[in-house]
């Protein structure tokens, strides 16, 4: 059984990564449905949530059928992240996460996300300055290194676990890769095989199939996996990939009829969440992904992400019903 803290996760977890401009309520709501185990908030600003900014505060929200549900917060001053985390915990959730690997320019160039990973010490005194200000668990997100010649992510996990994390999770890429190149879940083995590390390890990065979701567990010794990308428009995968753990076999592809059903709840609740507005543009980036694979797709998409009202999306949607309702996934 995998635990942070008090709380009991399973055997394997698999966790939703925390994505911004993806990992919202609605977002996690399907992911729920569909097998996540533990799941993140976007990463939320310290700064924002200090003064109060309304997209920083609205992101706190969390709902009960979520849990457990970590909020993630992100920051380069110690004074403001202790006070962010203050707040963020408030909120209440089970977890309180600490973003150390967004690798964008405007976050890791400032010295938050991964740009603290150029700054180890300092990375760990913001933690265990953090730790102390919260009741609950914290756990930490991050990656390798800045680049192939500042990798110390076995230092790196043992020092954070030493000032009171509960469990990190490592996306096998550097900062200087971005999300380009293969993801070396290799370092994962290493940071495992330190006889002084007992918090639980999640492994991040590249798991896209059940297939190498089976492979990447038998050979990397990690604790569960965090999946991200590869749940943009497939909630579906965290139970795929758990059923195949448990038969070798795979789970059939969602049907058309599934597909429209869920992309129609994840609209329904972006509406109610964000308004109409607001709601229907971001849901713009999901409908690729909900319908990847269906041919001549094209101009269904099209009208999809320039529709400007929820009664018109759904209309699209059920016209793709119809007009694909032989199709085969």
């Amino acid at each position: 059984m995998v635990k942070i803290g008090n709380l009991e996760l399973g055997e394997f977890p698999l966790l939703l990564a925390p994505m911004e401009d993806v990992s919202d309520p609605p977002f996690r709501a399907v992911c729920k449905e569909n097998g996540a185990d533990l799941m993140y908030t976007e990463f939320i600003s310290s700064e924002g949530l200090i003064r109060d900014a309304a997209k920083s505060v609205q992101k706190l929200d969390i709902f009960e059928y979520e849990r457990p549900i970590g909020i993630q917060i992100f920051g380069n001053d110690i004074e403001s992240m202790r006070e962010a985390a203050a707040i963020a915990e408030a909120a209440g959730p089970d977890i309180l996460d600490i973003n150390y690997g967004c690798p964008v320019n405007k976050v890791a160039c400032k010295g938050a996300g991964a740009g603290i990973l150029l700054d180890i010490d300092k990375m760990v005194s913001m933690t265990e300055e953090i730790v102390k200000s919260v009741k609950i668990p914290v756990t930490v997100k991050t990656r390798l290194g800045w680049d192939e010649n500042t990798i110390r992510i076995v230092e790196v996990a043992e020092r954070l676990q030493d000032v009171g994390i509960q469990a990190i999770s490592i996306h096998a890429r550097t900062r200087k890769q971005m999300y380009k190149g293969t993801a070396d879940w290799s370092y994962l083995n290493l940071v495992k095989a330190n006889p002084r590390l007992h918090i639980p390890v999640f492994g991040n990065g590249d798991i896209d199939s059940p297939e190498k979701a089976a492979e990447y567990r038998k050979k990397y010794d990690v604790d569960g996996m965090m999946i991200g990308r590869a749940s943009i428009g497939y909630p579906w995968i965290f139970d795929e990939i758990k059923h195949y753990f448990k038969t070798g076999e795979h789970l059939p592809a969602p049907d058309l009829d599934e597909r429209i059903a869920v992309t129609k709840k994840h609209l329904d609740f972006s509406v109610k969440w964000k308004g109409e507005k607001l709601g229907i543009l971001e849901m713009r980036r999901h409908y690729t992904n909900y319908f990847r694979g269906m041919p001549n797709f094209k101009p269904f998409r099209t009208e999809m992400v320039t529709a400007e009202s929820y009664d018109h999306v759904c209309s699209i949607l059920d016209q793709v019903g119809e007009v694909y309702a032989d199709y085969q996934f």
